[in-house]
């Protein structure tokens, strides 16, 4: 299978410092806002972005993937139903619980909160913080492209394999 280096390109984003910086301002908005323990943006894939506010109890590695492998089941699910997807999924637990959002088509929004706050707040947050998340990652998708790239020769192998043989 050959896939070609602008797919892979346009398959990841790059962040750079001020990129993430830009991120944690949305999410530290976003949780002084709606009263909120933790965010994390998470993409799709299940690899931790950011986080920002209290950390969570577990492994937010663990957490990342479960989450991106909950939301992967669940648009399954809602395929099944007619639905192209859904854009949130919300758990609630006895004293935790956990909103993620779709952010743009390769990011999650994981939003954890205890009862310090309640759901419409969460909610109500949580549409606009994504809104901004969604041009931000547009602008980092815009930006990638034009970002200059070399790509291997295709003699590379050979090139490689001599140097290493002179080498040893």
């Amino acid at each position: 299978m050959n896939i070609s280096d602008e797919k892979l390109r346009a398959d990841r984003l790059v962040f750079y410092s001020r990129d993430v910086e830009r991120l944690d301002e949305e999410l530290d908005s976003f949780l002084e806002l709606s009263n909120a323990r933790c965010a994390l943006l998470i993409d799709c894939e299940g690899h931790l972005v950011t986080r920002r506010g209290e950390a969570a109890q577990d492994s937010v590695e663990s957490l990342s993937a479960l989450t991106a492998g909950s939301f992967a089941a669940t648009r399954q699910m809602a395929q099944m139903m007619g639905e192209s997807q859904f854009n949130s999924l919300f758990h609630q637990g006895a004293q935790q619980s956990i909103q993620v959002s779709l952010v743009g088509n390769r990011t999650l929004l994981a939003i954890i909160w205890d009862g310090r706050t309640n759901l419409g707040l969460v909610r109500f947050y949580a549409t606009e913080t994504v809104k901004r998340l969604s041009e931000i990652f547009d602008d980092i998708g815009r930006r990638a492209p034009s970002v200059p790239t070399e790509s291997l020769s295709g003699s590379f192998g050979a090139e490689a394999s001599a140097a290493l043989d002179d080498l040893f």
